[in-house]
């Protein structure tokens, strides 16, 4: 048995109680947490936003240490340090036979598994695949990284998904070349990642937008040189800072309609404006034709970064080892699991950076 934050129904309180794990069987490993950042995803989750089987254990930002294998399994032992891969590729979709494997269409399918059971025994399911909001896990091996060498353990859950979702923004689906501007709107944990990643790019200028004051200082110890305070002369103040022209790229890392508009607004004749932050469907954003033949502008969507974890995770790792990217700065709160809908009230409050739950 192992204490877990549990979501029984969408909409439900979490509840902080024990589950049974299984051993794992073939091709599973079981984890030690050491650490489980709290996303804005968990909470779409829990809200509804998002969909996944209930009830379930939310978390998909995690690393920790193998305790056991099953059978079958290969390049993993006891002791050893992963992280944590929610979103594993198939490596026969689609998508993945075109290289984009952050858009494999089998990714989540493990959400549908059962998992655990609550001491009742109530089936549960894991949330998005690795269940990191609890003392230990039974995964896939597939959804499992080895910890990269000289990289703390805590730190590393980090890498899971706001790391590796902020860089790939800046670097895979935005492509910022040295000397361009950008601009990142929210300064949560993905948003500080961006803006790290803008600065290892090479921006001349990187403008950091949030709707909070209370943030600037983190802003700029994360590499922004320019702070503004949201409203609706936003886009405006950028144009002023870009020498009225706006910026070459914009990253939206909220998910809100007015803010995919403001970041599009932001972007310069000819810029990249490329949306992060996972919205609901009563966000409608909306754009005349005119418009969009007139400002020549590209809008993408992103998804993971459009990251392949495999293959970016020993790139953030030399990051890491060089200096270049400060994990711990993303980290505004260490928590224990009593702390996550406290942490989710601060994400809905616009407060702090990540929040990381500390086994």
């Amino acid at each position: 048995m192992v204490r877990a934050a549990v979501l029984p129904a969408v909409g439900a309180p979490l509840e902080i109680t024990e589950i049974e794990l299984p051993d794992p069987g073939p091709g599973q490993v079981r984890v030690r947490l050491a650490a489980a950042g709290v996303c804005h995803s968990d909470l779409s989750l829990s809200d509804g936003t998002m969909r996944v089987p209930v009830p379930a254990v939310l978390g998909h930002e995690g690393a920790g240490t193998v305790v056991s294998v099953g059978e079958g399994v290969t390049g993993l032992a006891p002791g050893g340090g992963v992280v944590l891969n929610w979103a594993p590729s198939c490596g026969s979709c689609h998508a993945c036979s075109l290289g984009e494997v952050w858009l494999c269409a089998n990714a989540l399918s493990g959400s549908a598994d059962v998992y655990a059971r609550t001491a009742d025994g109530t089936d549960l399911h894991p949330g998005l695949n690795v269940a990191a909001f609890a003392e230990e896990t039974v995964v896939p091996v597939s959804c499992t990284l080895p910890l990269p060498d000289g990289i703390p353990l805590t730190d590393a859950a980090l890498l899971g998904c706001a790391v590796l979702t902020g860089y790939g923004a800046v670097h895979h689906c935005a492509q910022v070349r040295s000397g361009e501007t950008v601009a990142v709107f929210g300064v949560g944990g993905v948003g500080l990642s961006a803006l790290q990643a803008a600065r290892i790019a090479g921006a001349s200028t990187i403008i950091a937008v949030d709707v909070s004051p209370e943030k600037e200082e983190l802003a700029r110890s994360a590499g922004a040189t320019e702070y503004v305070v949201a409203s609706e002369n936003t886009a405006r103040q950028i144009r002023a800072l870009t020498g009225k022209q706006g910026v070459d790229v914009a990253v939206e890392c909220v998910g809100r309609a007015v803010t995919i508009r403001t970041a599009w607004e932001s972007t310069r004749r000819g810029g990249r404006t490329t949306v992060v932050g996972i919205g609901g469907k009563d966000q409608q954003v909306t754009f005349n034709a005119l418009e969009l033949f007139h400002w020549g502008r590209t809008l993408s969507g992103c998804v993971y970064g459009n990251s392949d974890p495999a293959r970016d995770l020993p790139v953030l790792a030399e990051h890491v080892r060089a200096g270049r990217l400060d994990l711990g700065s993303l980290v505004t709160e260490r928590i224990a699991l009593e702390g996550i809908p406290a942490a989710f009230d601060n994400m809905l409050a616009g407060k702090g950076g990540r929040a990381l739950i500390v086994f």
